[in-house]
């Protein structure tokens, strides 16, 4: 039995020796047989979130001032109240139009027969445009209106002119009719 034992023995190295070397493999980095390791879990990184921050509510638009209330503002005169019609265009067009040179005439008889010597001409324009050239637009209308007021002998009158361009309309509506309203010159009385 004694030559026994080292085959035995040779045996039992040969079954049990890859089973030694495997659980040495996986410390080395090598692997000789097949042996399942759970994997090492992994540290997740979280990010804090941001602190939310409350946005205040925007301001409450101011509201629009009613028509009645701007037109009487507009036409406010001290002690006279003479209402004067506005001298509408065409539009895109600052030249005076036969209904214009009739309210430019009617308005100039007003303003002889109550005195006055002092008045603002104020160019409006529809909403459709930029502002830069709605200024423009509605400077010109203003002195158009001027010219023809000197044309008919207000040479005593002392006219300024002021573009709103469509900043300012004095319709606030939407739609056409609206806007031939805003497209006008409008007289303001000075004292």
């Amino acid at each position: 039995m004694i030559r026994l034992r080292p085959f035995v023995l040779l045996g039992l190295l040969a079954v049990a020796g890859p089973l030694f070397l495997d659980g040495c493999a996986s410390k080395s980095g090598t692997s000789g047989g097949v042996t399942a390791t759970p994997p090492k879990p992994r540290a997740e990184e979280r990010v804090a979130a941001a602190p939310v921050q409350e946005i205040p509510a925007p301001p409450e638009p101011a509201p629009v001032p009613l028509r009645s209330v701007e037109m009487a503002a507009r036409n406010a005169t001290g002690e006279q109240n003479i209402p004067f019609p506005d001298v509408l265009f065409d539009f895109d067009q600052y030249v005076l139009r036969d209904d214009a040179l009739t309210a430019v005439e009617a308005n100039a008889k007003r303003l002889k027969d109550n005195r006055i010597t002092k008045v603002l001409l104020e160019g409006r324009c529809d909403e459709v445009g930029t502002s830069e050239y709605n200024l423009v637009l509605g400077e010109r209308r203003a002195l158009s209106v001027k010219r023809y007021l000197e044309s008919l002998g207000m040479s005593q009158l002392q006219v300024d002119t002021t573009s709103y361009g469509k900043d300012r309309p004095l319709c606030l509506q939407h739609n056409p009719v609206c806007w031939q309203k805003n497209r006008s010159v409008h007289f303001v009385v000075k004292e």
